[in-house]
């Protein structure tokens, strides 16, 4: 559980996210995806970009984002 023994806000976090982690900034419950506008919650959170500083829900999502119409309806 994040910010267990801490204050934590309810409501987006400020992330700044690193290669192979990530640094909360503000703290909050959930990010939201770059592609899908949903919210991930920052204790499931596994997919983002860097460069970008955008966080995604999935693989898939991630694929649309990077090469957009790569992926097939």
């Amino acid at each position: 559980m994040l910010n267990r023994f801490g204050p934590s806000g309810n409501g987006e976090a400020k992330v700044e996210y690193l290669d192979g982690d990530f640094r909360v900034l503000s703290p909050g419950t959930y990010v939201v995806c770059a592609v899908t506008g949903e919210h991930i919650p920052l204790d499931e959170l596994k997919y983002w970009n860097v460069d970008r500083q955008e966080a995604y829900t999935s693989p898939q999502a991630v694929m649309q984002r990077l090469y957009p119409g790569a992926i097939k309806a």
